[in-house]
């Protein structure tokens, strides 16, 4: 049995699981870089989409979940500098959480579907939207739960509307840089 063969039938290498944690504080940094505009917006959708597009679903998925470990432990890995489980059950916290739903799709669709970037770019835009209505339905029933009712169309004036114009030029440049990236070097 070959070297590659034997990589194969391993879960992670460790070159797999040092490229998970190099994405992982890449979704951390980004997190904290934030765009001021009408309604101010972070890289962090960016760099889970860079993540997925050049390590894969699995890999990609991994760095995603280490990334909310990271900040669920208390570290300050969220925008804003914030970190703990209470900013993971906050309002926001759905969205966040949503990224492993848009991971989890990615992941799926690139084992059921192959490597095809049609594929991929599908499954991320399916991914965000999954990503979208998580974080929504969060946000309700908290938001609802601390501060009284807000409808879901409200909820989503608020927090989906103002950012999906962001998220797709976030999504085509992660995609180009992706594509590249893929091109050139080995990952």
């Amino acid at each position: 049995m070959n070297e590659s063969n034997v990589n194969k039938n391993k879960f992670m290498t460790t070159r797999d699981m040092a490229f998970t944690a190099m994405f992982a504080v890449v979704i951390a940094v980004c997190s904290w870089i934030s765009v001021p505009t009408a309604v101010p917006f972070t890289l962090q959708t960016f760099a889970v989409f860079c993540a997925l597009g050049m390590l894969g679903g699995k890999r990609g998925t991994f760095a995603v979940l280490v990334y909310i470990l990271l900040g669920a432990v208390g570290l300050p890995v969220f925008a804003g500098f914030k970190g703990g489980i209470g900013v993971l059950f906050g309002s926001t916290g759905g969205y966040i959480l949503g990224f492993l739903v848009l991971s989890g799709v990615y992941w799926l669709a690139e084992r059921l579907l192959g490597e095809h970037i049609v594929v991929r770019v599908t499954a991320m835009l399916f991914g965000l939207a999954l990503c979208y209505l998580f974080g929504t339905v969060w946000f309700v029933m908290v938001y609802t739960r601390q501060s009284g009712d807000i409808s879901m169309f409200k909820a989503l004036q608020l927090c989906v509307i103002p950012f999906i114009l962001w998220d797709m030029l976030k999504l085509a440049a992660a995609v180009s840089i992706s594509e590249t990236v893929r091109m050139r070097i080995k990952i």
